[in-house]
């Protein structure tokens, strides 16, 4: 199945009568645009580590202004003070309810930095408000509302940014042209590396929520339950949260191996693994083998959660334009690309690539640092604000690459079985078992309408 067909299938479901919907969006909600000389107005909501990075990227640029810091937790909002005004030498507005930013109309984006179950509703909120979101990934928690999300995109005129920023590296766009140009001969199968090492994890009890928390905002759409460290720090881990490392990390070097080879929805996927190395109650997998099938072509996904031998790219070399990884045998993150006429060797986050004929001989290259690449994608969505084009990790693109995830995951969880997923109706075939993890139980009020 092509992009191309997913894209329309797609569309068809979520966002019928589009055109209307874009229109009278347009008409009903006249609300600021950020000029060519104005700065944009930003508010973060989520000042984890991801949410504190993206302020001091976002912060660096003249052409843009941190409003607001938006965290259920006070700490974690002091933090997040301290890093944009040592870049700023300004105070952003501190609040504990990302609602508040939403209602200040001077707001022109938001960036989206939370848990994974929270990112759907604040970009949904976010679009309806008449506000831009970078939404970091995975684009959502469950494939239902990743389409709800397209919606929301489409129906409010939004531009919505997924922060997979490899869609925005100059090494990935030249990857893409050369295997357009047939230089690797015809492709048929794709092998993509996410091998990590993590400690046991180590459960803590429930305990007295810290001072000023709003842990019931912080739960939001999962279900309620006591407060506890190992939630609170460690919610990748538990499928009210988050999905494992597949979702958090895995969707880029996925979503990079769907940009550069051109595919959408894959026909089937399968899973195979599971907790093998540890058993201290983690929900997510911790070793993973996936195959997506397509027509002529098989993506492979080897995944582990604790083989210590396994290194990621070292800094010193994705800060290069010049040096590039040891790609064999330890390289944790690599993709390889086989084609009938060569491979390609494609690292993510300035790692580069590396083209190498028949006789193993390396004929071409390029690099580009993995800063120069975070500032791209960065500078994309804010030219994106003003320019009201679509950006170059626009949410359907993410919401596929998140998808897929979610595919691998749904496999594991009904007992690593191949499954067949049909995007045209948003469900599994002839499998009401899988369909059963499409969608969440939403937590009242902090529920994913159906009518965005």
């Amino acid at each position: 199945m092509t992009i191309k067909t997913s894209r329309r299938q797609f569309l068809e479901r979520h966002v019928q009568g589009g055109v209307a919907l874009v229109a009278a969006a347009r008409s009903a909600f006249p609300r600021r645009t950020a000029g060519a000389n104005d700065r944009v107005n930003v508010g973060v909501i989520g000042m984890g580590g991801r949410g504190c990075f993206l302020s001091q990227v976002f912060a660096q640029r003249r052409d843009v202004e941190i409003a607001y810091m938006c965290d259920v937790h006070p700490q974690r909002r002091e933090n997040g003070l301290k890093v944009v005004y040592e870049i700023t030498r300004e105070q952003p507005k501190a609040v504990s309810d990302f609602r508040t930013l939403l209602d200040d109309k001077r707001v022109d984006a938001v960036i989206v930095a939370t848990p994974h179950h929270w990112h759907a509703l604040a970009t949904i909120w976010a679009c309806q408000a008449g506000k831009d979101v970078y939404v970091e990934k995975p684009t959502c928690h469950n494939i239902w509302e990743g389409g709800k999300m397209v919606e929301a995109a489409r129906k409010y005129n939004r531009v919505v940014q997924l922060g997979t920023q490899n869609r925005s590296s100059s090494y990935a766009k030249s990857a893409r042209e050369l295997i357009r140009s047939g230089k690797l001969g015809d492709i048929h199968l794709v092998r993509v590396f996410n091998m990590f090492c993590r400690k046991p994890l180590e459960r803590t009890p429930d305990a007295r929520i810290p001072d000023g928390m709003n842990w019931d905002t912080w739960l939001g759409p999962a279900p309620e339950r006591a407060y506890s460290e190992t939630w609170f720090k460690d919610w990748l881990y538990f499928w009210d949260f988050g999905g494992g490392l597949i979702e958090d990390d895995a969707i880029h070097q996925l979503d990079l191996a769907r940009m550069v080879i051109g595919r959408g929805f894959p026909k089937s996927v399968y899973h195979s693994g599971g907790n093998l190395a540890f058993h201290d109650g983690v929900e997510v997998p911790d070793t993973s083998l996936v195959i997506y099938e397509y027509d002529g072509l098989t993506f492979v996904l080897e995944q582990t959660w604790w083989a210590p031998y396994m290194k990621k790219t070292p800094e010193s070399i994705r800060q290069s334009e010049v040096l590039f990884p040891e790609w064999f045998p330890f390289n944790d993150s690599v993709l390889q690309i086989y084609g009938t006429n060569g491979l390609m060797l494609l690292g993510r986050h300035g790692g580069g690539w590396q083209l190498y004929d028949r006789d193993g001989r390396e004929i071409t290259r390029d690099k580009q640092t993995h800063q120069a690449m975070q500032e791209a994608h960065v500078g994309n969505f804010v030219e994106c604000v003003r320019s009201r084009k679509r950006p170059n990790a626009d949410i359907e693109e993410g919401y596929i690459s998140s998808a897929i995830c979610h595919l691998a995951n749904i496999s594991y969880r009904v007992g690593n079985r191949k499954l067949e997923f049909d995007p045209g109706t948003g469900t599994f075939v002839n499998d009401r078992e899988a369909d059963r993890y499409l969608k969440r139980t939403y937590r009242k009020p902090w529920v994913v309408p159906e009518q965005v």
